[in-house]
């Protein structure tokens, strides 16, 4: 209705539509039943964008977005200066179609309430690139690490399996840059 109503009136030549949700509660996937984790089934949010003459109608963007993302990219969409000290990027190259060569290759995820609160989920932090995913909980000292490829529903951790060693410690080497880009402090680990 709301598209309809933008098209009747015109307005759709001006307006972007972005349509999101919050991430979903689990079904008793991993044993779970919260969205905090860092696991694929609350990590991946649903993001669908409209923008008539820019963005090509079925068009898939396949980069690696987060939630910090939509105010760059709605300054950008406007023409206004995006400050510098903002840390997410504006989509709107995506949304053009082009996928910028310094686009980031991974994401950083911290979950900070923790344990003995309402959702009762430890404290996490991890990173996940196109193909693996490592998480560490630091108040238990647990580390846990996925091959996205070979087992996209995370069912068991490769942390421990020395054929990933090389792949594991260049994930932790992207999570110490990806904390120091986000400036999370040290004592929150």
């Amino acid at each position: 209705r709301l598209l309809d109503y933008l098209e009747e009136t015109g307005l759709d030549k001006n307006t972007v539509v972005f349509y999101s949700s919050d991430q979903s509660f689990y079904l008793g996937e991993h044993g779970w039943f919260d969205k905090r984790f860092i696991y694929e089934e609350s990590l991946r949010t649903p993001l669908v964008a409209r923008w008539p003459g820019v963005i090509k109608p079925g068009s898939e963007a396949t980069a690696m977005v987060q939630n910090l993302d939509c105010a760059e990219t709605f300054l950008d969409i406007a023409g206004a200066p995006i400050p510098n000290n903002m840390q997410g990027a504006s989509m709107k190259p995506l949304m053009q179609g082009k996928t910028p060569d310094d686009w980031r290759k991974s994401l950083y995820y911290h979950y900070y309430e923790g344990e003995g609160k309402v959702h009762n989920v430890y404290k996490h932090y991890g990173v996940r690139t196109d193909r693996y995913k490592l998480a560490y909980f630091y108040t238990l000292d647990e580390w846990e690490f996925y091959d996205l490829e070979k087992d996209p529903r995370e069912m068991k951790s490769e942390y421990d399996n020395p054929a990933y060693a090389e792949q594991v410690a260049q994930l932790k080497a992207e999570l110490k840059r990806l904390r120091a880009l986000y400036r999370v402090p040290e004592d929150d680990a």
